[in-house]
């Protein structure tokens, strides 16, 4: 084979795999197969929002959480709730036995035998100074007495009372209540266990009403102007993909967290039946600054390493490789910043058929 046959060949070669790699390669449409294969889009400049995305933790309301500590010392008898629990409003949730309340019992029985003896002291007193027998000021005595005794009574009951006994009741054993109507989020105490009512670190309970939920984001200083009091929001919940919650936001705290260094930004939600649960992750997306920007269908964009084209269609009905710069990525649309024209035609359906193609 001579050498200028050779040259003969491998000139058009190269000049195909030179064509193949420019920038601004021209491919012949793909044959029809008895409808469109290929679809394009006139782009022109839209109205695109920015959305500013918060990382996010739900928690209850502090003003809703009950800690709940035995209001005497004693030892844990009986607990009848577990954590994830929904529990009423003064439903026992455990029971303790305590020396202090046999001994707040006693002085209640104590209290009632001493005024029913300076009642009757009393009453004799009164028929003894009808009869002129007695001094008005030994009565006077006699009455402040009674007084005091019915004082020291009434005392005794009202502490048995917010002890969670009745009057009639006999037994010391001291039953633990829930205050309110909600979920027992944790327990830190197990039956046997002994309680101090004074030096006691771990509550019995914690009930929580979770009928409304915080959703609190991070927001950093440089996003603040971003961001208002009462400006409408999403919310995204981890575990509930699918479902996006509304809502407005709440407050903007006032001073930066030392730890996140970030503000925390609190959104109020209604939690019916109790789905979203204290401590579980959400994104907080805000709607920010709106702008004008060339848009196109994702299925337009051909990334291939570090570059990324889409292709035009010319006057002469094919289509030419343009590489573009991206913007921001959304659901099904990708922005360019550069590389477009308002005006142009682009594939939308079918640039991965021209891209093999115009490789061929």
């Amino acid at each position: 084979m001579s050498k200028n046959y050779l040259a003969a060949l491998l000139i058009p070669c190269a000049m195909a795999i030179t064509a193949c790699n420019h920038p601004s390669e021209v491919t012949t449409p793909p044959p029809a197969t008895g409808k469109d294969v290929v679809d394009t889009v006139t782009v022109h400049p839209a109205q695109v929002t920015d959305t500013l995305n918060l990382p996010a933790r739900l928690m209850a309301n502090p003003t809703d959480v009950v800690h709940i500590y035995p209001p005497l010392s004693g030892r844990v008898i009986a607990l009848k709730v577990l954590p994830g629990q929904e529990v009423s409003k003064g439903q026992a949730i455990g029971t303790l036995q305590s020396n202090d309340a046999a001994s707040a019992r006693s002085d209640f029985e104590k209290a009632k035998i001493e005024a029913a003896r300076a009642d009757l002291q009393l009453q004799r007193a009164k028929e003894l100074l009808q009869h002129e027998v007695m001094a008005q000021k030994d009565y006077d005595d006699l009455k402040a007495l009674d007084d005091a005794d019915h004082a020291d009574l009434e005392r005794t009951r009202q502490t048995l009372h917010n002890l969670g006994f009745s009057e009639n009741d006999t037994s010391a054993d001291l039953p633990i209540r829930s205050p309110i109507i909600g979920i027992v989020l944790d327990v830190g105490t197990a039956p046997g266990e002994l309680q101090r009512s004074l030096d006691n670190a771990n509550a019995i309970a914690t009930i929580s009403n979770i009928d409304s939920i915080w959703v609190v984001g991070d927001l950093y200083p440089n996003d603040v102007d971003a961001v208002r009091r009462g400006q409408a929001v999403q919310v995204r919940v981890n575990g509930y993909p699918n479902e996006v919650r509304t809502g407005v936001i709440d407050n903007i705290a006032d001073a930066v967290d030392p730890t996140t260094l970030t503000l925390k930004v609190r959104v109020v939600l209604t939690n019916p039946g109790h789905k979203l649960k204290p401590q579980m992750y959400a994104t907080i997306s805000v709607a920010n600054l709106k702008r004008q920007a060339i848009v196109v269908p994702a299925t337009a964009v051909i990334r291939d390493g570090i570059k990324n084209y889409v292709f035009v269609a010319t006057p002469d009905h094919k289509y030419a490789r343009r590489d573009v710069e991206l913007g921001e990525t959304h659901e099904k649309t990708v922005e360019i910043t550069h590389g477009l024209e308002d005006g142009e035609q682009v594939v939308s359906t079918g640039a991965e058929l021209l891209r093999q193609v115009g490789a061929q």
